[in-house]
């Protein structure tokens, strides 16, 4: 049966975990100079309806260097332009490709390649949910906290795909996890109350930075006006005044808290460039960890290696 990764609540705690760990023993091992190839002879496509630079070449990167290539294929490009049906694409594509790697707009559309194509699909994104990066967020919490139990995780600022993400992984791990999103801007109600639901997680919500950022031990934090919100950047600036993740807000924050932002940043707005760059910041390693995630999770659904 074949495995498809559309929301992080496809994978159970433990699928998660392994994953987690499976990405960062594939990191090790390329340190090493040890070369993995569970990918010889597959290819992996990547069909994208919105812009990329992180995504695209850290999965492009990560079916490369497990043995098999990768085709990147601009949806504008397609007969998906000329309205081709999303259904004959899928079987289409599932003819060509062993996984199908996808960063678009609705939900809906990576559900009906899923539904559709006879080989995985992966969500590299889309407007409800970003699973792949809370999998490399989480991995990077794990190697510069040592585990992410017991730890309180703030989330400040849109309530987006990202911040619907942390709630789904705080549904499916029991993580304590505070936002803060400006009236307005919240994340999604029911995964709100799916998550505060769940067993072990704790949830809460406020308009206030501040509040959420208190004795945090990971701070997360996202541009204000992400793709598709073009022409809303006056609008939201003044919505989220006082959402800076600057050096006054962290410390407020644990003493060994760090910083996440899954890029790209406006230096000044959602965070300032002495946070950014400063001591506390993963952001960095956050984003390489986005590519020894994809490997992780390109040998689980491609290579037929269990995690």
């Amino acid at each position: 049966m074949k495995r498809d990764l559309l929301a992080l609540t496809d994978l159970s705690a433990e699928e998660m975990q392994r994953l987690i760990d499976r990405a960062i023993e594939l990191k090790a091992r390329r340190q090493r100079g040890i070369l993995d190839r569970p990918l010889t002879g597959k290819t992996v496509g990547l069909l994208f309806d919105k812009a990329s630079t992180r995504t695209r070449v850290s999965f492009e990167a990560a079916a490369n260097r497990l043995g098999g290539g990768s085709i990147f294929i601009s949806a504008g490009d397609t007969q998906l332009a000329r309205n081709e049906p999303i259904a004959d694409t899928a079987r289409v594509l599932g003819g060509y490709l062993d996984a199908l790697v996808i960063r678009t707009y609705a939900q809906q559309t990576v559900a009906d390649y899923a539904r559709h194509a006879a080989v995985p699909v992966i969500n590299a994104l889309t407007d409800d949910y970003h699973p792949t990066q809370i999998l490399a967020d989480l991995m990077t919490v794990v190697e510069v906290r040592g585990g992410f139990e017991g730890l309180r995780i703030a989330w400040v600022g849109d309530g987006n795909n990202m911040a619907n993400s942390w709630l789904n992984a705080a549904a499916v791990l029991g993580l304590e996890l505070a936002l803060a999103c400006p009236e307005g801007y919240l994340p999604r109600t029911d995964l709100i109350e799916k998550a505060r639901r769940a067993s072990g997680a704790k949830v809460t919500l406020s308009v206030d930075p501040r509040e959420a950022v208190a004795g945090a031990d990971v701070v997360n934090t996202d541009v204000w006006a992400s793709m598709g919100h073009e022409g809303q950047e006056a609008e939201r600036a003044t919505a989220f005044a006082g959402f800076t993740v600057d050096s006054a807000l962290m410390a407020l924050a644990a003493r060994e808290a760090v910083v996440l932002h899954c890029l790209p940043a406006h230096r000044g707005e959602e965070i300032t460039a002495e946070v950014l760059e400063g001591p506390q910041s993963a952001a960095w390693r956050q984003a390489e960890n986005k590519m020894h995630m994809a490997a992780a999770i390109l040998e689980w659904v491609v290579g037929g290696v269990e995690t």
